[in-house]
């Protein structure tokens, strides 16, 4: 009996310290980029995130300069505004080409494809979402870069009259409109493939009876199978939007790596914050004073932020959204 107790309570700490796990985790992530990125806040203040200036310095200089109590190589100016407008652009970008591609590939996959065909095509999908970004990303060099560049980007700047972002010069390809592409071809399977899970769990004796009820397979869909997996649905597409906010190497090879402006159009090169700090970390690490590397840090702390707000924001809405049909119903 005495084991059997001794069993149960190991049993339950140990399951909930694993369920307890991620936010402890999150927390740990959290405070270690809080602490290492708290003397950038200090040298640059509210401009760190308003400011468009991003220089590190001088860092081979023999002296350093002093700022609200902290040091910072000479001329380091770190205000990382372009970088948040690349990240959220391209990011927007590719949820809205992917969200309804993903949804409707599942509803075919479920619904309108024959089950030997599903079969096939449902690996095949989940296969795309294990291909490494960098590959992603020398596709995008290779094909979409010159499509946007020579096809995409000329035909929309035709209706930069009608909305002013469109117009401007197409460049060479490599920017927003590249990076938004790419990272919807890199989401687009993740949402099919949890998309289809999820429709796979409802019930069929409420679809076929609105089937024999007369309704469309199309109605059917929209009144029976989305209400019941539409929280999950949303579920997905903010998972697949955490990547897009966080995809590093597929952004930084297409992107076109611009600093220090906001991108004036669709297709200007720009950065993101995930692909700025792989690109300047091996500079950063030569900085005598650290500066730049905490500087790093509070980047990676704000796109963390970012992620964590998007989340509670979307969960806020979810839940708005079902109290709101429930007293329709």
């Amino acid at each position: 009996m005495k084991i059997s107790r001794l069993f149960g309570r190991v049993f339950y700490g140990t399951t909930g310290f694993a369920a307890s796990s991620p936010l402890l985790l999150l927390l740990l992530i959290g405070g270690v980029l809080l602490y290492d990125a708290w003397p950038a806040w200090e040298y640059q203040g509210w401009s760190f995130f308003t400011g468009i200036s991003w220089n590190m310095g001088n860092m081979y200089a023999s002296g350093a300069v002093t700022h609200h109590g902290v040091q910072a190589a000479p001329g380091a100016s770190f205000g990382i505004l372009p970088f948040i407008v690349g990240t959220l652009g391209s990011s927007l970008i590719a949820l809205v080409i992917a969200v309804p591609i993903a949804v409707l590939t599942a509803f075919g996959l479920v619904y309108k494809v024959p089950v030997r065909a599903s079969a096939i095509l449902s690996p095949v999908i989940e296969l795309l979402a294990g291909i490494p970004s960098v590959v992603y990303g020398l596709w995008g060099l290779a094909v979409l870069a010159p499509f946007v560049q020579n096809g995409l980007g000329p035909l929309l700047a035709h209706l930069g009259r009608i909305i002013p972002y469109l117009a401007g010069p197409v460049g060479t390809g490599l920017g927003m409109l590249t990076s938004g592409l790419v990272l919807a071809v890199m989401i687009t399977p993740v949402m099919i493939a949890a998309t289809r899970d999820l429709l796979m769990q409802v019930p069929r004796l409420p679809v076929e009876g609105a089937l024999a009820l007369g309704l469309t397979s199309a109605e059917s869909v929209r009144y029976v199978s989305l209400p019941y997996v539409r929280r999950g649905v949303f579920g997905a597409i903010i998972l697949a939007w955490g990547r897009a906010l966080g995809e590093t190497m597929a952004v930084l090879m297409i992107s076109g790596n611009a600093n220090n402006y906001l991108p004036p159009n669709l297709y200007s090169p720009i950065s993101t914050m995930a692909s700025t700090i792989a690109a300047l970390l091996d500079s950063a690490l030569t900085d005598f004073t650290g500066m730049a590397v905490h500087a790093l840090a509070l980047i990676a702390f704000t796109l963390l932020l970012i992620a964590i707000i998007t989340n509670l924001l979307a969960r806020v809405l979810l839940q708005f959204g079902h109290s709101e049909a429930s007293v329709e119903v």
